[in-house]
């Protein structure tokens, strides 16, 4: 075995020493905080029920926070469907928020604010000057997971939606990348190794709909070689949580995802699919520059703006979106769990 092979083997183990005593230290640390929430719940309604007050509704919520609200609750499911090299497809439930980040109640704030870019942060990024909404899974107990937040910016009246950012974090890495898409649809040189099971070579198809009563986000990866070889699609509706906290509401929602990320993992393996070593393991942070360069051919390929009414919210989006040229950022998540 070549000094190079040893020290790879070594450094493996090393990753996965500290992987395992992570999830040590989470479930502990989460069994912890569950049992307070339990604590805390059980005298927030003896409490309530002794002074005939009810708890805060998602309706007063959304009352509170714009057209969309100040927060609101979303259940849903997430579908996977690979083609190549082997089929592979499957879907689990998820619970997400909504989030008007300029008038963030205090729940978001005091947990998974920091996490997340603020409004004006998005704004700038976006050249929007409107309302911002995220759309992520909030902390539970201690812990926070989101392999894709998306960030809704929309015009000052908030009757069009302009352009998404989507925020991206890679397990177990720890890594993160955030870049702006159109959210009619739009072709983005892949940036980050989100999974051993593919490699650097797709491209993300992205298309979001304008959040209400439902949220649907679709991603297809196309393939040079493969074509379009996997798809991955969330569809969630709005629900009304009356008498349920946002501890409740999401309880564990992160570390689920977590599970089934590591689960679908091994599945894969089960059935053969071939490992991708990250590329920064090969030539470092190179891949980067290659996305940019790739993602500057691909916008050299896309459709002139369409000639229409330059007050339709479909010119606003185009030109919005096409004004802000498209950049990726590169951060350290926290890895893998807070």
């Amino acid at each position: 075995m070549s000094e190079m092979n040893r020290r790879e083997e070594a450094s493996s183990l090393q990753q996965l020493r500290g992987l395992l005593w992570i999830i040590v230290r989470t479930t502990f640390y989460s069994l912890l905080l569950s049992i307070s929430l339990l604590f805390r719940q059980a005298i927030a309604a003896f409490l309530r029920t002794r002074q005939g007050t009810g708890p805060v509704s998602a309706a007063f919520l959304r009352s509170e926070g714009g057209k969309r609200g100040a927060i609101s609750f979303f259940k849903g499911a997430v579908w996977h469907e690979r083609k190549s090299p082997s089929l592979h497809k499957f879907s689990y439930s998820v619970r997400y928020a909504l989030v008007n980040l300029d008038c963030a109640p205090s729940s978001f704030t005091a947990t998974a604010a920091h996490h997340h870019m603020t409004a004006s942060n998005a704004r700038s990024i976006a050249g929007t000057t409107g309302p911002v909404y995220l759309l992520t899974v909030p902390t539970s107990v201690g812990y926070e997971q989101n392999p894709l937040s998306v960030y809704y910016c929309f015009n000052d009246d908030e009757t069009c939606l302009l352009v998404c950012i989507a925020e991206v974090t890679n397990t177990p890495w720890g890594e993160r990348v955030t870049f702006l898409f159109d959210p009619t649809g739009d072709a983005v040189a892949k940036p980050l190794h989100v999974s051993p099971f593919m490699d650097m070579s797709g491209v993300w198809q992205m298309k979001a709909c304008v959040p209400d009563q439902n949220i649907t986000i679709r991603i297809k990866v196309d393939h040079p070689e493969h074509g379009i070889y996997f798809t991955a699609s969330l569809f969630a509706t709005r629900v009304d949580c009356f008498g349920t906290s946002s501890e409740r509401f999401f309880w564990l929602m992160p570390h689920k995802t977590a599970l089934g990320i590591y689960w679908q993992a091994l599945l894969l393996w089960w059935k053969g699919v071939g490992f991708c070593k990250h590329p920064k393991y090969i030539d470092g942070n190179a891949y980067r520059g290659h996305a940019i360069s790739k993602d500057k051919e691909i916008s050299l390929k896309g459709q002139d703006i369409p000639s229409e009414d330059s007050s339709s919210c479909s010119y606003l989006l185009k030109t919005s979106a096409l004004k802000c040229a498209r950049s990726y950022s590169w951060t350290e998540a926290h890895w893998p769990w807070t």
